[in-house]
């Protein structure tokens, strides 16, 4: 299987993963920290999962790694779908802008995965 099949779930989780890495360091210049932790820690791991997806999704092939790539857009939408929860509960824009993203994500991973 072409990379180009992956394109639109490709972008998704590129993007996805850029919000991340941008919300994650802004929710530690926020006042109260510690009340972002969850919120940083969601965001660390969506990025990291976001940025795998991807670059199983860019190699994979129909003789290995199409299956691969399916089961870890699955584990990524799941992912991503907490980390959106997470951010959409916070106000700063930077988290709203995240949660979208991530719904984004996980819309183009579930797509893939099924």
């Amino acid at each position: 299987m072409s990379h180009e099949k992956f394109k639109n779930c490709i972008d998704a989780c590129y993007e996805c993963a850029s919000e991340c890495d941008h919300c994650a360091t802004a929710c530690l210049q926020e006042e109260d920290v510690k009340a972002m932790a969850k919120c940083i820690q969601l965001n660390r791991y969506c990025a990291d999962i976001c940025r795998m997806a991807a670059s199983f999704m860019a190699r994979a092939d129909s003789y290995i790694g199409e299956n691969y790539s399916r089961q870890l857009c699955g584990l990524c939408a799941t992912i991503c779908e907490e980390c959106g929860a997470e951010c959409d509960s916070h106000q700063s824009e930077h988290c709203k802008n995240c949660a979208e993203a991530c719904k984004r994500c996980a819309g183009e991973c579930r797509k893939m995965a099924a």
